[in-house]
């Protein structure tokens, strides 16, 4: 058993997140966790010129509606590594539908939360905060990041830290079937 298994989505003193990094800021290789095997693995490799805006990881111990655990993008002032916890503060939620390959489409929402100790954007309570230029980039972002995957990715909403929240204590009661 894997010590990421015992770790749960959030911190029981501070109510902050548990979010294991998988793809730090600036890579064009996509990581991802193995549960099986226990170890990150290279996923996939973005195009040229493309890279990850910020570092991308999972809530461990939740499950999304594509039986992934849930992504979140956190905001933090440099890069972390494969498999770092970063205790973050969710800031709110991108609400989205993403089309497979297959043509079946299901919800794919991805969170965003900052680093608990950010510099930069520690003073960040809410995605309201963000510049609306910002959440469009990091939007853009995971449309064209889907699109290089043959996927359609589809932003149906923008909410803020309460239903994140909710999201995430649902992917944790839908873990625990």
């Amino acid at each position: 058993m894997h010590p990421f298994s015992k770790l749960p989505p959030f911190e029981s003193e501070s109510g902050d997140l548990h979010v294991v990094i998988d793809t730090p800021k600036g890579s064009r290789n996509k990581f991802a966790w193995d549960e099986d095997l226990a170890l990150f693995e290279l996923a996939g490799v973005l195009p040229a010129g493309a890279v990850f805006p910020y570092d991308f990881g999972f809530i461990p111990n939740t499950r999304g509606e594509d039986g992934d655990a849930i992504d979140v993008l956190v905001l933090m002032d440099e890069p972390a590594f494969s498999g770092c916890l970063v205790v973050s503060r969710l800031l709110g939620v991108i609400e989205a539908e993403q089309t497979e390959t297959d043509g079946k489409v299901e919800r794919n929402d991805r969170l965003i939360a900052v680093s608990a100790k950010s510099h930069t954007h520690g003073h960040l309570n809410s995605l309201d905060q963000i510049s609306g230029e910002l959440v469009d980039e990091i939007e853009h972002f995971f449309v064209s990041y889907n699109a290089a995957r043959g996927k359609k990715f589809k932003s149906v909403g923008r909410s803020g830290p309460e239903r994140a929240k909710q999201l995430v204590r649902e992917a944790q009661q839908g873990n625990e079937h």
